[in-house]
């Protein structure tokens, strides 16, 4: 073989998306379409399974696919929120980056944690764990990534190690969602029953499996530091130390001046808006900000000037977290001293870095699009319940394990596949003495492991753009963490099969 020819080189995130979109749309011409009639909520009813005249997908749909996504195409929500708010926060981050805050801020926290970096990795991961279970933490950890890459890699780690804290961080939380209200309680109200059923295992599920997941990536950041040629982006690690900006100047400033510290102030201010707007208090019986809102805005003149529009905290979603950090970016300028055509300028950098992130949400969401105009997500549907009928409760829910794998595959949405398979999946359960409580576990942890790999998640090919780990490089790196989750969530399932109270 000629020492010239070139390795196979994995194609870009784009590519990747483009083809799968191609390939569903070939689908649809093979796969019968179908529909299942619903109820007053808009969830499908169980064995009302119907073929209708099919719907195949032509070129046109393929190339069109990414643009409906974007703008928002029914039942798949749009896509531009999230862009947008990524688009936002890439505006944000390049205000705070023109004050030289953030470069000050890694340089403090290498020299804080000189000699015991990897105590990060302990304490970041659970952090990122608890968001995932409690809220949902996804799209919005988009935020930490540019922070948190160069951190891991000034300190001795590579770009995958902070990639991993965060997006293996908060997808395994997600995987193993306590009171995630886009998981656990959108699945449990389809499936007729309280978010608090079958939560002891689930709390169960987090601990076993954010212990795992963090000893993975800990294992990994060590042999990294003690050999940085074992880095699985080793090549490009003096790229990546350009592009990130990292400074290996041992002697560069880590002490903040007076005006960078009101920016770290403000700076940490935003994301602590941001987790507690995203949070979902009332679903939680928490009233404390939705009282404080209708007080505030119901107060002459103030409310006014307010606006009786305004969202409490639990009910911002992207738009809101976008206004956040467009606003919070332009009060930062302002606090530092930036003139207001560097305010501008430096924003609008900021967005454009950001920019392919954003744009690649769209193009995966075009997945989706290509299958509910084809018809075949309910086929699909369909004969999963037809094939996972008259089974021992051990045989039933590992098997509807693994068919919500290849299920979250194609619907990445958590709350779109629990509203489209729960109502049929939890019934079905019920006829072999399932308890629909561990259907709703085994939906969200299948879900949960497809989405620390699948190309067809935003949240995970978003997360890889950004921290510039290519898709084939982070399969290598997640393979054999992914076999381990695997085989620990069927034998957890198998546990709630077996002990009543679980």
């Amino acid at each position: 073989m000629s020492e010239n020819k070139k390795r196979f080189q994995m194609p870009s995130s784009y590519t990747v998306l483009i083809i799968i979109i191609a390939i569903m749309a070939f689908l649809t011409w093979v796969i019968p379409a179908g529909k299942y009639d619903t109820n007053e909520a808009g969830n499908l009813i169980a064995g009302t399974y119907q073929t209708v005249d099919s719907n195949p997908q032509g070129i046109y749909d393929v190339f069109m696919a990414p643009i409906r996504a974007m703008l928002g195409h029914e039942p798949t929500s749009a896509a531009i929120d999230v862009a947008f708010f990524i688009l936002m926060v890439g505006g944000f981050l390049g205000v705070v980056n023109a004050t030289g805050t953030l470069d000050v801020g890694i340089a403090s926290i290498v020299k804080k944690y000189k000699g015991r970096e990897k105590m990060l990795i302990l304490i970041l991961m659970p952090l990122f764990a608890l968001g995932g279970t409690t809220y949902g933490m996804g799209e919005e950890t988009m935020a930490f990534y540019p922070l948190l890459v160069p951190v891991m890699m000034a300190v001795g780690f590579d770009s995958i190690t902070a990639v991993a804290i965060i997006l293996l961080g908060s997808q395994v939380g997600c995987l193993a969602s306590t009171l995630n209200p886009f998981a656990t309680v959108i699945a449990s109200d389809t499936a007729g029953i309280s978010s608090m059923d079958g939560v002891i295992l689930r709390v169960i599920f987090w601990f076993v499996m954010t212990g795992i997941s963090t000893y993975f990536v800990y294992r990994y950041a060590e042999k990294i530091q003690k050999d940085p040629t074992k880095s699985l982006v080793y090549a490009q690690r003096e790229e990546d130390i350009k592009h990130f900006n990292i400074s290996e100047n041992d002697d560069a400033p880590s002490t903040l001046s007076k005006k960078q510290k009101h920016v770290l102030a403000l700076f940490v201010l935003t994301f602590i808006i941001m987790i507690a707007s995203f949070i979902p208090w009332v679903d939680l019986h928490v009233t404390i900000f939705e009282d404080f809102k209708n007080w505030l805005t119901g107060l002459p003149v103030i409310g006014g000037v307010i606006g009786s529009d305004a969202l409490p905290f639990g009910s911002w979603y992207f738009p809101e977290g976008a206004m956040l950090f467009a606003v919070m970016g332009i009060l930062i300028g302002v606090v530092y001293g930036l003139k207001e055509s560097k305010i501008v300028s430096t924003f609008l950098t900021g967005a454009a870095d950001l920019l392919s992130v954003a744009l690649i949400c769209a193009v995966a969401r075009g997945i989706q699009v290509i299958m509910n105009d084809g018809m075949i997500t309910a086929t699909i549907l369909h004969w999963g319940e037809v094939g996972l009928q008259g089974l021992s409760p051990q045989i039933f829910i590992v098997l509807t394990y693994i068919f919500y794998l290849p299920m979250s595959f194609l619907i990445p949405s958590s709350s779109g596949l629990a509203s489209a398979t729960m109502g049929i999946m939890a019934p079905l359960g019920e006829f072999v003495n399932v308890k629909a409580s561990l259907i709703v576990t085994a939906y969200q942890s299948a879900s949960g492991v497809l989405n620390l790999v699948t190309p067809t998640s935003g949240i995970v090919m978003g997360a890889l753009a950004l921290g510039r780990v290519s898709l084939g490089t982070w399969w290598k790196f997640v393979g054999k963490l992914v076999i381990s989750i695997v085989i620990a969530s069927i034998l957890l399932l198998i546990l709630g099969t077996l002990v009543p109270f679980l």
